[in-house]
């Protein structure tokens, strides 16, 4: 299997210099091909890319040269990936999206996808024509294969994502329990059937009034300034470890849940529409969500569990988990009391409901019993004969 691995980069001064350089190199070039596809008469194909590329663009910057030659011409790659999203939109009669130029610091990146071009030793990194090797923050998770790396700057810090060939993961975990349901929410971030709760994910919220304050520092200093970039790149910064505390969260708890439990049961969450709602929006965006399914579901591919959707329109939060009946649940009532006696935290009550929701998906139903027992009955008969 192919699995990627993102390591931070502790480049020195001189490195750091070459790892921006090949940035800009990359940037560069990406813009130049756009500029000349985007004339008049002049159509997309990777072929005349590359002959643009070989023929003009690479004769006349000739500090092309100074990186990797991979580096630019892997930006004719990049273009026609996106060229091919572009026609496939088009297509479909989506918003097109036509490819645009790349800004300098915003998303800096350039990859190398040919595995003599690189080499990792132990905790450092070798990229060609770079005369050393770059420390990492870790050694490489897993052993084998290394198929390619992309180098990207986020707030100053360059990180290295390996792509790696692979067969050494473990993807078993002893004593899994068979089912859990979790509601997601607001108040509470997540509540498992099990009483497993999950305090809420406001890492925005707590962080409000230092992204003010940054911000009307930048506001104040003038455009073009050295002091202008040191507060831009403070503000870049902070936003950057929110990101960071956002996804240690979200990888923790999709972590418990894929180790600890053989089938997950979580809602299908309509987060553009949450979001409509412009007194939640904030709330909603900063809890993650969707980030957090992403994680469930390919975490769960890997340790061989199964994640159950649960309807958009089940109505987990209106439902007695003990008879069944449906109540008026307004989101200010926030305990479910039911004519048959139970009283339960609303969030509990529909992370159970979750959970009888899956149990009830995948228990077989009497006629496919008995189909499966006479086909067994009928290959021991056949045995016997034989």
């Amino acid at each position: 299997m192919l699995l990627a691995h993102k390591i931070e980069l502790r480049p020195t001064l001189e490195q750091a210099a070459y790892l921006n350089q090949a940035c800009g190199s990359r940037r560069h070039c990406f813009n130049q091909l756009l500029a000349h596809f985007k004339q008049g008469g002049v159509k997309w194909s990777k072929k005349s890319a590359y002959q643009h590329y070989i023929q003009h663009i690479r004769p006349e910057f000739p500090w092309y040269h100074e990186v990797s030659s991979r580096v630019t011409r892997n930006a004719i790659d990049d273009l026609d990936q996106a060229f091919k999203h572009f026609f496939r939109r088009v297509k479909a009669k989506q918003k097109a999206g036509f490819p645009r130029f790349k800004k300098k610091d915003v998303n800096d990146s350039f990859a190398l996808r040919e595995s003599p071009k690189f080499d990792v030793n132990e905790q450092t990194l070798r990229i060609e024509k770079l005369k050393t090797r770059i420390p990492m923050r870790q050694s490489l998770r897993f052993e084998g294969k290394l198929k390619q790396v992309t180098i990207s700057k986020r707030a100053g810090k360059f990180f290295a994502s390996f792509l790696i060939e692979t067969e050494d993961y473990q993807a078993e975990y002893a004593q899994k329990s068979e089912s859990v349901g979790v509601d997601f929410g607001i108040n509470a971030w997540a509540v498992c059937s099990n009483g497993h709760v999950e305090a809420a994910n406001q890492k925005l919220k707590t962080s409000m009034k230092k992204l003010a304050k940054r911000h009307r520092a930048l506001a104040r200093k003038q455009k073009g300034s050295h002091r202008r970039a040191k507060a831009k790149s403070a503000l870049a910064k902070l936003h950057f470890r929110i990101v960071r505390q956002r996804e240690a969260v979200c990888h923790e708890l999709s972590h418990y849940l894929t180790a600890n439990f053989k089938r997950i049961v979580i809602e299908d969450l309509n987060v553009k529409g949450m979001v409509k709602n412009h007194r939640l929006a904030r709330a909603v965006s900063d809890a993650g969500f969707g980030m957090l399914r992403k994680m469930i579901e390919y975490k769960a591919l890997l340790r061989n569990c199964e994640v159950v959707l649960a309807d958009r329109f089940f109505p987990s939060s209106k439902m007695c988990s003990g008879c069944g009946t449906l109540h008026d649940m307004p989101l200010d009532q926030r305990m479910m009391t039911c004519d048959c006696g139970l009283v339960m935290d609303r969030d509990l009550n529909a992370a159970i409901n979750l959970n009888n929701y899956g149990v009830d998906t995948f228990k077989p139903t009497k006629k496919r019993t008995q189909e499966k027992c006479q086909t067994m009955t009928s290959v021991s008969a056949t045995l016997v004969t034989v």
